[in-house]
């Protein structure tokens, strides 16, 4: 139910806003003065503490730095006094947003009031948060409302041609992309999203026009390296493989150059984390998490197969597929101390051995609180294939005991090659540097084989090769381990219709093509960094808890 502001609040709104010393707050906002805006306030607030309108423009002035616990709670306290003030509401729906945290944020978006749901800046924010959770048809109808009022609006058509995406509407995913690029022939996004749907293949016309786009200077650099990548998914489908190496290196290496990535960052994490859990470790604590069988971690590293493993699992009538989920990682960064106020605080995972046993059983029930949202069935099992959790898998054993973890592994030069060629909206830093891939994956094999000497049988591991293989008795050694009966659907999980959002949606749609897993040996002979930034994990990467 939407809340409108009492015309109480309306006048004290006005009134607070009105303030000249408010007001030349908010002139130094726009002038981008952030630290005179921020005195001006302080100052009011020092007189004024109930004033919510300052308050939300402080708040703001957190969000804009990256404060955003901070913000959060200025909003909220904003609301506290004047809960029908719609701009503090708004803004503490983005800044949950922003933590990732949609599922609130939709909760704060059903109680605005007023007008403010039907400017388009807010319907763009409401609809990102709407796919973040799920509801995806709310999302497209509010992309479509914002595009009928602006074709051209080239960011809402690719938001819109994603979602299309996601939910099986490739066709109409393909036109989304079309008419973006009738508003600017070279949206590397647009471009870049058509290749992404993976089982669509570029015409002669398209490649001869993205060559030339490529060869064309001056271009913002986002939109270049959309465009190497494309380039180099339309020559591999022609076989073209040493000039679509050349292009995918073009664009890694514009967007390496952009993240600077560390690989010793992870290096250090994964020797802290070996350091920390121990088989005695797990045994204080043993029991302390929330009982609660329901979740299904899917874990491992991006394009190893978790997308058609989930989708395996989903054809199941007990379990239900959800998405790759933020939540972990939100609870884990709530955790970390603020350098602020701490800055000699233990780090995460360290932080974990001082918390009270009671705190995990608190974690545990507030993840399954928080991904509630994302659940559309009554099935009483879900998965959430966030792949990067196997950085968290021993945090998960502690807060949801008796969760079940699968980590998917494929063959390295494969899984890495894989990666090279894929173009991800945010995070994965390690897959744009050969050298860089071969270290973390290595790492990542490190960690994983180290849970499985401290926690014995916790971890399930599926290689994707012999999936592919032979994928009964695969899948029934799956199924055996989450601990539900065989289902025949899931032999047949092509025909299971759902939403993917992961780079694999139309493949995981059709039926298992087993050559499709030595594709990435026309490529081998480039992959020499990655062979050697690899080390033993090359020959040894599958040799930990065989399924076989």
């Amino acid at each position: 139910m939407s809340i409108e502001p009492t015309p109480a609040e309306l006048d004290a709104t006005r009134a607070l806003a009105n303030d000249p010393e408010v007001a030349r707050a908010s002139e130094a906002m726009m002038a981008d003065d952030i630290a005179t805006a921020e005195a001006i306030l302080r100052s009011v607030l020092n007189r004024r503490p109930n004033d919510f309108v300052a308050m939300r423009m402080l708040g703001e002035i957190a969000a804009s730095v990256g404060f955003l616990s901070d913000a959060e709670a200025l909003f909220r306290r904003s609301l506290e006094l004047a809960p029908g003030f719609a701009y503090a509401r708004l803004h503490l729906a983005t800044t949950l947003h922003d933590q990732d945290r949609s599922g609130e944020a939709v909760a704060e978006f059903e109680k605005i009031g007023g007008d403010f749901l039907t400017y388009q800046e807010v319907k763009e924010i409401h609809a990102d948060a709407l796919g973040r959770v799920g509801e995806y048809e709310e999302a497209i109808r509010l992309y479509r409302e914002i595009l009928a009022e602006n074709l051209a609006s080239l960011e809402i058509w690719t938001r819109l041609a994603f979602l299309l995406k996601t939910v099986g509407r490739s066709e109409e995913a393909v036109e989304a992309c079309r008419s973006a690029l009738l508003v600017r022939a070279d949206y590397g996004e647009a471009w870049w999203l058509l290749a992404d749907m993976k089982t669509f293949k570029f015409s002669d016309e398209e490649i001869e026009t993205l060559r030339g786009l490529v060869a064309t200077p001056g271009r913002a650099p986002e939109d270049q390296l959309r465009l190497h990548f494309t380039l180099g998914k339309a020559l591999e489908d022609r076989k073209e493989a040493v000039e679509s190496f050349e292009q995918y290196r073009a664009g890694n290496a514009i967007r390496a150059a952009q993240l600077m990535h560390d690989p010793d960052r992870i290096t250090r994490f994964v020797d802290r984390t070996e350091g920390l859990f121990t088989p005695e470790f797990f045994a204080e604590r043993a029991g302390s998490g929330d009982p609660a069988p329901d979740p299904i971690f899917v874990v491992g590293l991006p394009r190893s197969g978790s997308t058609l493993v989930e989708q395996i699992l989903a054809s199941h009538p007990m379990i239900e597929g959800t998405s790759e989920l933020p939540d972990i990682y939100v609870l884990v960064k709530s955790l970390e101390p603020d350098p602020r106020i701490a800055p000699d605080a233990r780090p995460y995972p360290e932080l974990l051995a001082d918390l009270p046993l009671d705190r995990f059983r608190e974690l545990g029930a507030l993840y399954l609180e928080r991904t509630r949202i994302q659940r559309k069935t009554d099935r009483p099992l879900f998965i959430d294939k966030m792949p990067n959790n196997w950085m968290h898998v021993g945090f998960i054993q502690l807060i949801l005991p008796n969760a079940k973890i699968i980590d998917v592994r494929r063959h390295p030069l494969a899984c890495g090659f894989s990666n090279f060629k894929q173009l991800y909206a945010t995070g994965q830093e390690f897959s744009y540097d050969l050298r860089h891939f071969g270290r973390h994956y290595a790492d990542y094999v490190r960690l994983m084989g180290h849970f499985d000497r401290v926690s014995p049988g916790r971890i399930h591991r599926v290689i994707h090769e012999r999936l592919v293989e032979d994928h009964e008795a695969q899948i029934r050694a799956l199924l055996d381990f989450v601990g539900v009966p065989f289902d025949k659907a899931c032999l047949n999980f092509h025909e299971t219709k759902r939403p993917v959002r992961t780079a694999s949606a139309e493949q995981v749609r059709q039926p298992i093509r087993k050559g499709a897993i030595e594709e990435w040996r026309a490529f081998e002979g480039e992959l020499g960094p990655m062979k050697e930034a690899l080390g033993a994990a090359l020959e040894h990467w599958d040799d930990q808890r065989r399924t076989s």
